[in-house]
């Protein structure tokens, strides 16, 4: 491991007593470790969702997009969850750390289509939840270099996932709205955001830039 990777420090601050993960991951890797192909599309200043408004690392800063990682059309039981719903248009697939409302990190995984965004159990398969793009309404990402992204779904309750692939899982967001509903998708920057982890639980997500990396707390509010 490289000296100068920055680190993320993660702190989760639930109501009463702990209830996270024992193993805590490394969410402050580079992003996107794949090597890129040809084909692959590239982003460019053009279409940085980010606006210049939020601390970049330079392997992302012209970042070659793959979008599917994990295959999905190799796989059965993922294309029948979404021809069962009428769904074929796979813009990103990959595993991602989601946040449960109880404060625990689960790897599940994250599947965007031109309708909707998939959140599946890699070890079951079961679908966990499908979003409709038309129901979000904004994204929440820190000014620092870390990997974590809020979904915000004001008619449900809001997806918080950290991914060293967030760069593009924003993008892709952005854009596909964009060219689907002409809707311009916010994509709201701050060191700290309150969202929905449950329909009737809030939390607030704070970011901190220390010495080599970034520190990350979650608090019930």
């Amino acid at each position: 491991m490289s000296a100068s990777r920055r680190r993320v420090q993660l702190e989760v601050i639930p109501s009463d007593t702990p209830d996270y993960d024992e193993e805590k991951p490394d969410l402050g890797a580079e992003e996107g470790s794949d090597e890129p192909t040809p084909s692959d599309g590239i982003l460019t200043e053009d279409h940085d969702p980010f606006a210049g408004g939020k601390v970049r690392r330079k392997a992302s800063m012209a970042r070659v997009f793959k979008g599917d990682y994990i295959d999905v059309r190799s796989k059965p039981y993922l294309m029948r969850i979404l021809e069962k719903r009428g769904d074929r248009g796979i813009l990103f697939a990959d595993k991602v750390l989601k946040f449960t409302g109880s404060g625990k990190m689960k790897r599940e995984i994250l599947l965007i289509t031109d309708f909707a965004i998939y959140i599946i159990d890699p070890e079951t398969f079961a679908l966990k939840r499908r979003v409709a793009l038309a129901a979000v309404e904004r994204l929440c990402l820190s000014q620092l270099s870390d990997n974590f992204v809020a979904v915000i779904v004001p008619t449900e309750y809001d997806l918080l996932v950290a991914s060293t692939r967030k760069t593009e899982i924003v993008t892709v967001l952005v854009e596909s709205m964009k060219s689907t509903s002409n809707f311009e998708l916010e994509v709201s920057i701050s060191n700290s955001f309150e969202y929905h982890a449950a329909s009737d639980v809030v939390k607030e997500i704070q970011f901190e830039e220390v010495e080599g990396g970034t520190k990350t707390r979650i608090v019930s509010k």
